[in-house]
């Protein structure tokens, strides 16, 4: 379980973008932010302010899923993250700086941060045999 939580971290420190989808309720919408991941607390942190769509859909549902992904054309290269998980106003400091520090240009901006709790992981990795998939789940829900 811990070397498949390890795999699923290597592929995403790789990356910085994932596309995330939440509902109202009746509606669903998707759009792409940039992330930081935090292996000791399995979250991700992104930016993003109270006019968007995604934000006013999880003030009434939390609930949401995404997605991170290599981009390319060769299946034997071919990998990607499932993500389902809750969407949470970030209060920890600790994880304010990773943030700006991997992307500082965003302080001009002055964002709100976000975190996502991860309950559920599905990496594809073909890397390691065509289809192969990791799956990982919160064991205390």
């Amino acid at each position: 379980m811990q070397n498949d939580l390890k795999k699923i971290e290597t592929f995403l420190s790789k990356h910085h973008v994932m596309s995330l989808a939440t509902s109202d309720g009746k509606n669903l919408s998707a759009c792409n932010l940039f992330y930081v991941f935090d292996p000791e607390r399995l979250s991700f942190v992104v930016a993003s302010s109270d006019d968007t769509v995604h934000i006013k859909n999880i003030s009434k549902d939390p609930q949401v899923a995404g997605t991170v992904v290599l981009e390319t054309k060769s299946v034997g290269k071919i990998e990607g993250v499932q993500f389902r998980g809750e969407f949470y106003f970030l209060e920890n400091d600790e994880l304010k700086k990773r943030y700006f520090k991997n992307f500082p240009y965003a302080l001009a901006m002055n964002p709100k941060l976000w975190q996502i709790k991860v309950n559920y992981f599905k990496l594809t990795d073909n890397t390691l045999g065509f289809g192969k998939k990791i799956i990982w789940q919160n064991s205390s829900l």
